[in-house]
């Protein structure tokens, strides 16, 4: 069910630096279609079993789950645990040789029950990576079954045509054996490991027609499978999908911080991603992934780490299902290529990955309010929204400068009683306050 509102409220920002003004601006909240939320506190840590371990990643992952899951993690993505090619491969882990062996360098098929099994005595779920649309070049399927490959006119197997990847052959979704051997790959980790569902690769470059008919076969062997699809596309819902990417939602809040964009252009983003969404569906929402820290990291992104702190507020409180992706809670300072083993000390900023893990549960926190209205302001440099469901309330302000501002809270607000989520204290709201580079504050009654 959708829920709109439209407000006119006064919330003014006094910047501390020589030539700002005083004056007062009027401020038009936005209309945020909203669908329900599914009861859940899901937070999703995606592995990358790479930066665990240069051999027998499984086991050192089984050995940090108590420290992944203090961050409030009730879900993990374990990035493709499959074997993976070799001819014409960039070491990519998303080029696979065998749908139902392991990259050995991981472990064992016993050592990854063993990381499951210990997941689910913690009453965490685990979610494994499927790249469907492409095999590598050396997958046995290339030369025993041609005919399951996308060829050129003079029947040479090709790489996918919409994308530069090299060292993988596309897959030919016309072919229905083809279908069905991946499906029986896919249903092959959730009875002989268990897991609890998939995060899909490329799901946009793979018909929606495969998708509809290979989770609904899985889901005869589990129903509460969590089928997360890497694309944005809302008709991947309508084909049994659990949630979305926020693709878009991130581009434009990196565009942000890089001062490309407006806060009324994130504001606006947040609710194109949000329209036309199925009801119980969700978007991932994150300020880093594999792929973008590959690019660069959050502390490049965002300014710093305290400008890294402030974008994951704004990903994680406003809409959607939170990701923390490995290497972030350590606010890994470069770029990582996902391509490369190389063991980071995800332990090395204890106080960074304990802020995180306050977000983290500042959002399970204010769970009361999900689904309900959101208004949001754009007011300078200070990103604001309140979000009411019922008698509860929850209002966040994250200043995105690094420099410190002065704003007048909204007449709505100022005086009113909350508590501050993260200090756990109750607090009146002045009519004036200050806020320090990149400092935020979540409140809720």
């Amino acid at each position: 069910m959708k829920k709109v509102i439209i407000a006119t409220l006064l919330f003014t920002m006094l910047h501390s630096c020589m030539g700002c003004s005083d004056s007062q601006n009027d401020m038009e909240s936005v209309f945020v279609p909203q669908e329900e939320y599914m009861a859940s506190d899901m937070v999703i840590y995606e592995a990358n079993p790479r930066i665990f371990a240069e051999e027998n990643a499984f086991s050192a992952i089984k050995a940090d789950l108590g420290r992944i899951q203090s961050l409030g993690t009730t879900i993990l993505w374990l990035m493709p645990v499959n074997e993976p090619g070799v001819l014409k491969s960039v070491n990519s882990p998303y080029c696979i040789k065998d749908y139902k062996k392991l990259n050995t360098r991981y472990g064992t098929k016993k050592d990854l029950k063993e990381l499951v099994d210990a997941a689910h005595a913690k009453g965490m779920k685990v979610i494994l990576d499927w790249v469907a649309n492409h095999t590598s070049w050396d997958n046995a399927w290339v030369t025993e079954h041609p005919d399951w490959y996308t060829q050129d006119a003079n029947g040479n197997v090709v790489q996918p045509q919409e994308q530069p990847w090299a060292d993988v052959a596309d897959l030919n979704f016309d072919n229905e054996t083809m279908q069905q051997a991946m499906i029986d790959a896919m249903k092959y980790w959730v009875t002989e490991i268990g897991i609890d569902g998939y995060r899909c690769d490329y799901a946009e470059g793979v018909p929606d027609t495969f998708w509809k008919k290979a989770i609904a076969e899985l889901r005869t062997l589990d129903n509460n499978l969590l089928m997360l699809a890497e694309g944005g596309k809302t008709s991947l819902m309508n084909n049994g999908f659990n949630l979305l990417y926020g693709w878009n939602f991130h581009s434009r809040l990196k565009d942000y911080y890089a001062g490309k964009c407006s806060l009324a252009d994130l504001y606006a983003m947040n609710i194109s991603e949000s329209e036309g969404m199925p009801e119980g569906t969700l978007r991932l929402r994150y300020s880093t992934n594999h792929d973008q820290a590959s690019e660069a990291s959050p502390i490049e992104c965002y300014g710093g780490e305290r400008g890294a702190m402030s974008a994951f507020v704004l990903a994680t409180m406003l809409e959607g299902i939170p990701l923390i992706y490995s290497s972030q809670e350590a606010a890994y300072p470069q770029s990582l290529n996902f391509f490369n083993y190389g063991v980071i000390d995800l332990k090395s900023n204890e106080a960074f990955a304990q802020e995180m893990a306050e977000i983290i549960r500042a959002y399970k926190a204010t769970s009361s309010v999900r689904g309900g209205e959101l208004e949001v302001y754009t007011t300078g440099d200070v990103a604001s929204f309140y979000r009411a469901a019922g008698s509860h309330g929850m209002l966040v302000m994250v200043n995105t400068a690094n420099e410190s501002v002065q704003l007048k809270v909204p007449m709505e607000h100022a005086g009113k009683t909350m508590t501050d989520v993260i200090a756990g204290v109750d607090v009146k709201l002045p009519t004036v306050m200050t806020m320090e580079p990149y400092q935020y504050f979540i409140y809720q009654q």
